[in-house]
């Protein structure tokens, strides 16, 4: 029987530190930059958060407005929207994590099965290609779709003798336009992650299970989704850590006054609340609220990949 020893990486004096700083110098300026952005954008603007916590008077400053303690946190958990906004901002991001993540698995798997190479490249460019256009881009596109006067889809309706449907104001419709077209502007984004762990899969078990006769529906159901599910508990997970951000830019261009009940959440509130209405201090504890929020499903999401995938973000 031999003693475990645990090896450790002997320290590094001052001196030999400084010199190999020195000698890997354009490493650290290259990392550099990222550090100085999270301190100036993320780190800095911390000292500001005790905004939450005062009556928040521009004239008077961050330090010197009144304290008003957790004022401002009653405020929204009291409102009459508390209950609208976490119903609409959670019923989003989990729509869209149910509608997005399955498509996005169908299409890498569509991709990865795909041998003609022209055909793959041509649907993967197109795939990918909503995902870089802004929504503002992405709005003007489905106003060309879903007009109530010249729409494309009203079009067609009228033509077949019905009555046009204002989709975008429509109480009804419009979680189903939110849902889709995110689905359709990030799908073929989203699936490169998945087409990366398709890419790891060893072609022998393909090669053997297409020897025993096995069609492709049964290779894909028995191969590539027992082999690509690791990734997708990560994925899943990830996202039920960022269930508080349902998507500010998609409904800040597509909402409108008539769907307010159906279409508000948390940002957007956040939006009209601090700039809109200059209620600083609310918008900032509602902010923070939503950050520790985020904080803690982050934090859970990390030990239930730990858990399934035996791997964590920390």
């Amino acid at each position: 029987m031999f003693a475990s020893t645990t090896l450790k990486a002997p320290a590094l004096k001052p001196g030999k530190l400084w010199r190999q700083i020195k000698r890997h110098k354009s490493l650290y300026l290259l990392g550099s930059i990222s550090l100085i952005y999270f301190i100036i954008f993320k780190y800095v603007p911390i000292w500001n958060s005790q905004i939450a916590f005062r009556d928040f008077q521009a004239l008077e400053g961050v330090v010197k407005s009144p304290w008003v303690g957790l004022q401002n946190f009653k405020d929204f958990v009291n409102s009459y929207y508390f209950w609208e906004l976490i119903r609409n901002t959670v019923f989003y991001s989990i729509g869209k994590m149910v509608f997005s993540i399955p498509a996005a698995i169908f299409l890498s798997i569509a991709l990865y099965e795909c041998r003609i190479f022209a055909l793959r490249k041509t649907i993967q460019t197109l795939a990918y290609l909503p995902h870089f256009l802004s929504w503002v881009i992405m709005y003007a596109i489905l106003l060309a779709l879903l007009s109530p006067s010249n729409g494309i889809l009203n079009d067609l309706i009228k033509l077949m003798g019905g009555q046009p449907i204002s989709f975008l104001t429509d109480a009804k419709a419009f979680p189903w336009i939110v849902l889709l077209s995110d689905t359709w502007k990030e799908m073929g984004w989203s699936a490169i992650i998945f087409l990366a762990a398709l890419m790891g899969i060893d072609p022998c078990l393909f090669e053997a299970a297409t020897v025993e006769g096995a069609s492709a529906w049964q290779r894909v159901g028995h191969i590539t989704l027992p082999s690509i599910r690791p990734v997708i508990v990560m994925v899943v997970l990830l996202r039920l850590g960022t269930i508080l951000d349902a998507g500010f830019n998609q409904i800040f261009m597509l909402y409108s006054l008539p769907v307010y009940s159906v279409a508000d959440i948390i940002d957007t509130w956040i939006y009209r609340q601090g700039i809109l209405e200059f209620r600083f201090g609310l918008a900032t504890a509602v902010g923070l609220f939503k950050g520790v929020f985020g904080l803690i499903l982050i934090v859970f999401s990390n030990k239930m990949i730990k858990k399934y995938t035996d791997t964590g973000l920390y």
